[in-house]
């Protein structure tokens, strides 16, 4: 991997492991902090040139000294890391991990991590940047830093964000990739190993219990902080009211700020101004026409398991409205309406109990009914909730919802969404091949009834989203990906959802890619008018690009060649030049 500019030192921190990390400095600014140490992972990452042939980069300073123990938390440290190290370690190495744990396979290929890049202009472009993409396409994804020491699960990488700005009246584009820092990466980093327990890929059985057990005594003594958060920021980017936000529903969200050249800066975990204390979930819902950021909050510990509220255009928080569940459940997104809130609530859900069975707190429970909540947006309480039965589905993804009346003009919610079987697969595992299919599901306010129908089958669709001008209205097409081989994504379906004829872009031979984001070119107009974006890793020539696609015609306009690799991830928005003069400004 290339840098334009950098000087490069190799240290061992407090602690250190076998393996180095690499620093970044920057000798321009006379200051005794450091930058984040970058991991490489020996046999996927090729080695950077010597310090002697590279000039500095931008990059944002951060101390990461060792921290400073006094002899009892230095006495505690070493015995909990002998602790760690003779015991729980070595239980682990004995148990085969499940692929879906297994970092061997969770980070093969192009789903292995990246070095942070500094900001690289003058990018090479081939074709035209359509003249309506004037801003920055940024993309997150889970990025660890550390080398796995037992399981890892796809989800449980620290959060990376990729950004590619777009000059379309030079034709010009830059591209960057930043770790968002959290708290849990500062305080590993500063730690020199990984210490906070990974949720999905460690929290197994007993010796997760261990594993939460050595966090806790690492937390009681100060050795770790968890009060200021554990999560990696992962999942999400929204931009709302001034601001840029990366999501994982273990956390508050994290505020990103994107630089003038096009570089990526963390300003820090984001409370909204001292109004919430809660994670929120990785998928909140802008209203194209009100203005208000829609969000669910939930607990697996403590009840209430769930809490939805909203944001009005300046930030101002509504009131919790508490929604009663009996168990903590899985909801990594929901849907809005014109007029009302979708909260799904299904057969997945947290079990800690089950850890002392030996197996995974994530569980399918084959004794409870998926069903969806209708909430109206201008509730107070959850009094006027309205529940209705839909069976045997699971959706990772809600893409739309509406309002319309059906043959007998009997109210009715029309949502469009991804229907995963198995359910728990992507979580433990299964020997069936995964299916997710997108689906349109029919709650009936009158009946109560419900009706789901496959949209388009024999197909994987996922990781998409229809034009959010029109999220929460009756909309004609849905942009997916085409997820196939699973995991990877081998092209771009739009999709009629009414005839379910699919308009397919394929990327080529050993080319695959992620989800696509669909910016539109006018507020008002065809609902296909405009372009869609997505990274592009070929795999024989080992390049990656941004690849531009016309909706309307699944045609590509353009690309933009990326100079270092650029991973799998998950998911991405795009921020006009208009939002990025406006960050961080308020009402």
């Amino acid at each position: 991997m290339s840098f334009s500019s950098s000087t490069v030192q190799t240290i061992k921190p407090h602690n250190s492991p076998s393996f180095s990390c690499k620093i970044l400095i920057n000798p321009t600014k006379i200051n005794t902090s450091t930058a984040l140490p970058i991991r490489q992972f020996p046999p996927l990452v090729p080695p950077l040139p010597s310090p002697s042939t590279l000039v500095e980069p931008k990059i944002f300073p951060l101390k990461i000294e060792p921290p400073k123990l006094n002899p009892l938390q230095k006495l505690a440290s070493s015995t909990l890391d002998m602790s760690e190290k003779s015991v729980v370690t070595k239980l682990e190495k004995k148990h085969k991990l499940n692929p879906t744990v297994d970092p061997e396979i969770q980070l093969e290929g192009n789903f292995a991590p990246v070095q942070e890049n500094p900001v690289q202009h003058g990018l090479e472009v081939v074709g035209q940047i359509p003249s309506t993409l004037n801003g920055v396409y940024v993309r997150n994804g889970a990025n660890p830093l550390f080398e796995p020491t037992n399981g890892h699960h796809l989800f449980d990488g620290d959060g990376m964000i990729h950004a590619v700005k777009l000059d379309s009246s030079n034709n010009k584009a830059s591209y960057s990739c930043r770790f968002t820092r959290t708290s849990r990466l500062v305080q590993e980093a500063a730690i020199g190993r990984p210490v906070f327990p990974k949720p999905i890929g460690e929290l197994h059985g007993h010796l997760g219990l261990a594993r939460l057990a050595l966090f806790f005594a690492r937390a009681s003594f100060g050795l770790v902080d968890a009060t200021k958060g554990t999560g990696v920021a992962n999942a999400g980017l929204i931009y709302f009211n001034g601001k840029l936000l990366a999501m994982s529903e273990d956390d508050l969200p994290y505020s990103v700020r994107v630089t003038a050249d096009g570089d990526l800066e963390t300003d820090g975990r984001y409370n909204f101004d001292g109004q919430i204390n809660d994670p929120l979930i990785a998928h909140p819902k802008v209203d194209p026409v009100r203005g208000e950021l829609y969000t669910l909050s939930y607990n697996i510990l403590k009840k209430p398991f769930l809490k939805f509220f909203k944001f009005d255009t300046c930030g101002n928080k509504s009131r919790d409205i508490s929604i009663s569940l009996q168990d903590p459940s899985m909801i990594h997104d929901f849907a809005i309406t014109e007029n009302n809130v979708i909260i799904p609530v299904y057969q997945v859900v947290f079990k800690l109990s089950e850890m002392l069975r030996g197996g995974s707190p994530v569980i399918h429970d084959p004794n409870k009914i998926s069903r969806f909540g209708v909430l109206s947006k201008d509730d107070h309480d959850e009094s006027r909730i309205r529940w209705i039965d839909v069976p045997n589905c699971f959706c990772m993804h809600l893409w739309n919802a509406w309002e319309e009346k059906n043959e007998d003009y009997d109210e009715t919610i029309v949502i469009i969404g991804s229907c995963m079987s198995p359910p728990e697969s992507i979580f433990s595992g299964s020997d069936e091949p995964l299916k997710s299919e997108l689906s349109e599901i029919r709650l009936n306010l009158r009946t109560g009834d419900s009706t789901r129908r496959v949209i388009v089958s024999g197909m994987n669709l996922e990781a998409g989203q229809v034009n959010k001008n029109k999220l929460g209205q009756k909309t004609k097409y849905a942009f997916m990906a085409i997820a196939e081989p699973w995991p990877k994504c081998s092209g771009l379906a739009k999709v009629h959802l009414v005839t379910g004829n699919v308009t397919k872009f394929l990327y080529g031979d050993e080319r695959f890619g992620g989800e696509p984001y669909f910016v539109p070119s006018k507020k008002e107009g065809e609902e296909d008018e405009g372009y869609i974006m997505s990274h592009v890793r070929d795999d024989r020539k080992e390049e990656s690009e941004l690849v531009i696609v016309n909706a309307a015609t699944m045609k590509q306009v353009a690309s933009v060649k990326i100079p270092t690799r650029v991973p799998y991830g998950f998911h991405g928005t795009f921020v006009s030049s208009q939002d990025l003069c406006n960050q961080s400004s308020s009402c």
